[in-house]
């Protein structure tokens, strides 16, 4: 009946910083899009990473999230990464803040990053 996750969705508070992030730093490449006429709606982008897609709202002043990383409701998207220390070095390298340093959990490898808007995304790589 169910056959997968199709996507994930984010609105950004930058739309075009946020954007630039995803793709030009983690690669993920546009899939669609398109402009909508429904206030306060103005775009919808979606762009894919392999198998994972990410669809971008652009609202006009979209209200602020939740505070904390810790609250009930969805937390984070996790990225698989082939390696690990490539990766976070990588990352360093493209100024992207690293909010929790990897750490090696047995069977994987697990760190932090944030994007633009304070966004957490797991970075994970299995063993």
């Amino acid at each position: 009946m169910f056959k997968r996750i199709d996507h994930v969705e984010i609105v950004p508070v930058d739309f075009e910083k946020t954007y630039k992030f995803y793709t030009e730093v983690l690669g993920f490449k546009e899939k669609s899009r398109m402009k909508m006429d429904r206030p306060p709606m103005q775009e919808i982008v979606f762009a894919e990473l392999n198998d994972s897609v990410i669809e971008f709202l652009r609202l006009d002043n979209p209200p602020p999230g939740a505070e904390g990383v810790m609250h009930a409701g969805y937390i984070r998207i996790a990225l698989e990464v082939e390696d690990m220390d490539k990766a976070v070095a990588y990352l360093k390298e493209n100024g992207v803040t690293i909010s929790r340093e990897p750490m090696d959990l047995g069977s994987s490898k697990r760190g932090e990053i944030l994007d633009p808007d304070g966004l957490s995304i797991e970075l994970r790589q299995w063993k």
